[in-house]
């Protein structure tokens, strides 16, 4: 099969899934396409089996966030060969990479390769902090070529042929994280937050105030803030950091399915 084109569809509130999906992207020499789900979460694609997709999506609580199946339902393959990459904080996906490659699978994709790979802690950054690092980019460079690799070898979609994927059916139950990113008195009322907030958590005429109801805990806003004005504090946020450090000291790898 001859791939001319590739095209990166991420969901990057903290900015570590968009520089995953730039890695793998930049190993395949092709010109390359962004969708970005968090800034244009209304784009919508249809693509042909001489493409590649990298689908790159971040974790929350060993799922997909609640929403990226509706952003994915936008995207529509015909035979169309994907790679279904999740990142996670160090701690674990669980079933979030399952997931990803159902619904790719469900939209017309044919997965040539799948990849949980790791990155900094978007709520704790104290965890895995730095990655993805020079060593974890070395190892997605690698992953890209072997699946570069078997694409080429392939005469048809049906060769790229299946392969395990863990994770478990029915997926683990969702779930939202207790703790919420505020603004601090240094707040200065420009709105960037509220325009990069996914859920509408962030009400435009008043940046210190967040719906926790519809908060997720992105981090979209930490990372947008010009003012670093947001983020994570209190004395149950202080606990959750230690115990969190302590139980995810350990680094994880990478791993990769083709």
């Amino acid at each position: 099969m001859e791939i001319k084109k590739v095209t990166q569809v991420h969901f990057s509130p903290s900015g570590t899934t968009r520089k995953t999906a730039e890695a793998l992207s930049e190993s395949f020499g092709l010109p390359v396409d962004d969708a970005d789900l968090l800034h244009d979460p209304s784009v919508t694609r249809r693509f042909g089996a001489d493409e590649l997709v990298i689908f790159c999506l971040p974790v929350f609580a060993g799922r997909l966030p609640e929403f990226c199946p509706k952003l994915l339902s936008q995207f529509t393959g015909s035979d169309t060969p994907a790679l279904a990459v999740v990142v996670y904080g160090n701690r674990d996906y669980e079933d979030a990479l399952l997931e990803l490659a159902d619904l790719l699978k469900s939209r017309g994709f044919v997965l040539a390769g799948a990849a949980a790979a790791v990155a900094q802690h978007s709520i704790f950054p104290a965890v895995a902090a730095g990655r993805p690092d020079a060593a974890d980019i070395e190892k997605l460079h690698r992953f890209a070529a072997s699946a570069a690799e078997k694409i080429r070898l392939a005469a048809g979609p049906e060769d790229l042929g299946e392969f395990p994927i863990p994770g478990n059916h029915p997926y683990r139950k969702l779930t939202n994280v207790p703790m919420h990113p505020r603004a601090t008195s240094a707040c200065i009322q420009c709105g960037t937050c509220a325009s990069v907030c996914p859920t509408g958590a962030i009400p435009l005429e008043n940046g210190r105030i967040t719906d926790r109801s519809l908060c997720i805990s992105c981090t979209a806003c930490i990372k947008a803030c010009p003012v670093d004005a947001r983020g994570f504090g209190g004395p149950v946020f202080a606990i959750g950091s230690k115990l969190f450090a302590h139980k995810c000291a350990q680094p994880r790898q990478p791993e990769f399915f083709l």
